[in-house]
Order: structure tokens, then C-alpha cells, then sequence
């Protein structure tokens, strides 16, 4: 460990080939230049904009690239540019989701065009490789870390394939954390959310139809060991230079391992920090839970409610949703004063008119306090996606935000589906709604996001969403 509290790059992933990677890079002339690109959205509705997340995954890139080669990183969505010329560099790293990666294949023309080898990775590009193919020298396939010996091994060579994919996914029992240095070198950074991301575990079993998840970090649950868990909190409150860091761990569910959730809260519990998580229903079900996440320092759970009704649920094989339970499990979590940012999708083919009145009341009666509205959108690669392929409006990726309708679902019409989910979306955020839910509760962060949901909410119109 370095004297900042840092964890140096070279340690993210030891092992026993590491040396003779060393070697190969010590027998270079002159370090190669790697680019790590996180690109912006293009969709009209701006998803990427404002305070946002600060790319964890992006960063793990970046750190453990550097051990061996020279690394400069850009954010375009908090404003940084690309440089016109790329031919400075040896090699660009690019991440894609659906919703960005018609700008991620632009930036990949341009880079291969100036004789840069090109790097796609992320979610779309695992889903849709043959596609991603056409804008790159090569397609990570899942989670770099799993292939990183192979692929730098092969970069040193200049002996690139089309593709990498692991036949196993790495444990990340040892990983340690990322360097945020190369986030921090943007002048853009201030632009950032104050919630630093944090990674514990990867992996869910649930396996929703509608989930990329299972492709990219499989279905078997991985965990980190606490203590590096733990060093990544020290190592981030000593770079921030105060003990009140607030973290949002980026793990799709962080519960499915009951002893290692409570190892992981014992262990945070008087370290001052605030943090929150995705997290399952039917585990927040578990006794001395929600107590034991707000000794922690837990101010909010995310859960995926997805649908009220039941035969929703079934479809997309969500089974660990149970209608039944929801109020008392809620209100035993707000006792704890742990806020609710409760997810909600409509468009699915069991959907009625009636569904949007029965989740406004729903939220209101819970007093829910960060409701966020999706469309149901069938991602390439998952299983949703081909039930749906034959009925998809286009393939136009940048609108597969969760924002605009691609397809007709079968009981309401699209005109009705965009009407209703604005409507919602309004009422819910409307000043007096607002004050309902919130009464009562502390003044912070969940607050302002409401107050600028209310301003969001009232700028949307049908046509943003076809």
C-alpha cells in the first residue's frame, strides 16, 4: 500500500503469470498509449447528464492498463473532448452501453481510420460482437479482467485478436481497489456526483428475462474479501481527506450471501461513512436487516418493484418480488430512516391503464421516496429481446434508454403508454405529491433529487419518446 492509502495498479490482479508480462513490457522501445473513452449518450432526453457517477469500471480499466502501459482517460459526459487527432495513441479503450454505443462506434471509425487499435468492452458490445466487430480491432467479451494477461500479452506482441472472452470469470476474492487518479486528472471533475462507486460483489442468480447481467458477470454470486472492501472505503476517505464519504455500491444485489452482507455491515458500522446498494425484496423479509444496514450508515435502497402485478412479475421470472409482503417490509425499512428508491416499469404486455393509478397509489401510500419510471426495453442478447425481436419498432440503439417505446405492447397502445407514464411521472413529482412522501423525513440529498425531478417531470412531452 502506498502512503496516500492507495492500492498501486500493478496489484489489482496478481498472479503467476504477472512477471513474465513484465518482462515483455520491459523489452519494449517505448511504452504504447492507451486512450480509455467513456462516451456520451446521443438520446434527445440527455440520460448521462448532470452530477453522475464517477465510471468504476472505467477506472479498473484504466489502473490496471497503467500497469504496463501509459494511460490518459476521458469522460465526455461530464464535457471532456476528444482529441481530433488520435494517432498519438497505440491503442483506445471504449465502454458501450445500448443507449451510447451508436457514439462509442463513431469514436471507433475515427480511431481505427487514424491507424489506432480500438478496444470495445461493456455491456453492448458483449451482447452484440459480431455488430460491435465492424468499429473496432477487437471485442472484449464480458469483464476485462478475466482475459487482461492474454490481451496485454497480445497488445505488447501487436498480435491482436478479434475478440476475447474468458472461459471462466476470475475471482474477485483478492480484487483490489481502483486508482481514481485518472478521474481526478479531468478539469471537469467537480462535475462528478459526490456518491463514490464501490464494488463488493458481481453476479445474480435471479436471472430476469430483461437482465444483461447474467452474460456479463454470470449467474454465480462473487464476492471480494471484507478487508479489501474495507481498504477501498480507508483508501477513499483519506484521498477525499474526510471520514463522511458517501458510496453507492454498484452491485446488482448485494445480498445474496446473508453472511457475507453481515460481515461486510459489521465491519463498516463506525467508520462514518453513508452508503447505498441495490437490494432484493424478499431479503429486506430477513429479521435484524434494515437495523443492521443503518448502523452501517445505509440512507437508501434501491429495489426493483419492477411491476405490481403478479402475472408481470411471472413473465419476466422475477421470483423473488412478493406482493403480499411489501408494505411491512417497507415500513420496517423507513423506521431505520432508510429511503426507498423504488424502480418501476411500464409497457410490459400485461399492462392496463389501471396499472399506472395502482402504482401511483402504491408509491403514495408507502410514501416511496425516489420513484424511478422506466419503458420496458428488450435489450440485445437477452432472452426478452428475442420473444420481442419480430415486434421492435427499429434498432436504433441510442433510444433503447428506458425512455422511448420501441415496440407496441399488446393491451395498451403506444399513444396511451407514452400519455400515462408522463403522467405519472408529473403527478408523482408534482410539489404536493412530493411533500407527502417526504414529510417528515431528513433534509437531504433524496430531497433535491426530488425538487429536480419536479422540474424534469414537467418538461416531458409525448413526442420525446417515439
Amino acid at each position: 500500500m502506498s502512503n496516500n492509502g492507495s492500492i498501486p495498479a500493478e496489484e489489482l490482479f496478481k498472479n503467476g503469470n504477472q512477471e513474465s508480462l513484465e518482462a515483455l513490457a520491459a523489452k519494449q522501445k517505448r511504452k504504447k498509449r492507451w486512450l480509455v473513452v467513456q462516451p456520451k449518450s446521443l438520446t434527445a432526453l440527455r440520460t448521462d447528464s448532470g452530477h453522475i457517477s464517477i465510471p468504476l469500471n472505467m477506472m479498473m480499466v484504466a489502473s490496471v492498463a497503467s500497469t504496463m502501459f501509459d494511460v490518459d482517460f476521458i469522460d465526455e459526459r461530464i464535457g471532456d473532448e476528444l482529441p481530433a487527432d488520435l494517432s498519438r495513441y497505440d491503442v483506445l479503450a471504449i465502454t458501450a452501453r445500448t443507449l451510447n454505443v451508436t457514439k462509442a462506434y463513431q469514436i471507433g471509425d475515427k480511431a481505427v481510420s487514424q491507424g489506432v487499435k480500438v478496444i470495445l468492452g461493456g455491456v453492448h458490445p458483449t451482447m452484440m460482437p459480431e455488430e460491435a466487430k465492424a468499429h473496432c480491432t477487437t471485442v472484449v467479451y464480458g469483464e476485462i479482467e478475466s482475459i487482461w494477461e492474454e490481451l496485454a500479452r497480445d497488445i505488447l506482441n501487436d498480435k491482436m485478436k478479434p475478440m476475447y472472452k474468458s472461459g471462466e470469470l476470475k475471482s474477485m476474492t483478492k480484487m483490489r481497489q481502483a486508482n481514481f487518479k485518472f478521474a481526478e486528472s479531468s478539469p471537469n471533475y467537480k462535475k462528478y456526483s459526490n456518491l463514490v462507486p464501490i464494488l463488493a460483489t458481481k453476479g445474480c442468480p435471479v436471472g430476469c428475462s430483461f437482465c444483461t447481467t447474467p452474460t456479463i458477470y454470470g449467474k454465480n454470486f462473487r464476492m471480494r474479501e471484507v478487508d479489501y472492501v474495507i481498504e477501498e472505503i480507508k483508501y477513499h476517505q483519506n484521498r477525499l481527506g474526510k471520514e463522511k464519504v458517501s458510496f453507492s455500491f454498484m452491485d446488482d444485489n448485494i445480498c445474496f450471501k446473508p453472511n457475507f452482507f453481515n460481515e461486510l455491515m459489521d465491519a463498516m458500522t463506525g467508520m462514518g461513512v453513508t452508503w447505498n446498494a441495490n437490494i432484493s425484496m424478499n431479503f429486506l423479509e430477513r429479521p435484524g436487516v434494515p437495523e443492521l444496514a443503518s448502523a452501517s450508515g445505509c440512507d437508501m435502497f434501491s429495489i426493483g418493484f419492477e411491476s405490481l402485478d403478479p402475472d408481470t412479475i411471472k413473465q419476466v421470472h422475477k421470483g423473488s418480488n412478493f406482493h403480499a409482503h411489501y408494505e411491512e417490509v417497507i415500513k420496517n425499512v423507513q423506521k431505520q430512516k432508510i429511503a426507498i428508491q423504488g424502480y418501476f416499469m411500464f409497457g410490459f404486455d400485461t399492462d392496463k391503464p389501471a396499472s399506472f393509478q395502482a402504482t401511483y397509489d402504491f408509491i403514495m401510500q408507502n410514501k416511496i421516496e425516489f420513484p424511478v419510471f422506466a419503458i420496458t426495453t428488450p435489450f440485445p442478447g437477452t432472452p426478452w429481446y428475442d420473444e420481442m425481436r419480430p415486434r421492435l419498432r427499429h434498432t436504433d440503439w441510442e433510444k433503447y434508454d428506458t425512455y422511448h417505446s420501441v415496440y407496441e405492447p399488446k393491451i395498451l397502445s403506444s399513444e396511451e403508454l407514452i400519455k400515462n407514464f408522463i403522467k405519472i411521472q408529473q403527478e408523482v413529482y408534482s410539489w404536493r405529491s412530493i411533500y407527502k412522501r417526504m414529510q417528515g423525513k431528513s433534509l437531504n440529498w433524496v430531497w433535491f433529487v426530488n425538487v429536480a425531478m419536479h422540474f424534469f417531470s414537467k418538461r416531458l412531452r409525448p413526442e420525446m419518446f417515439i
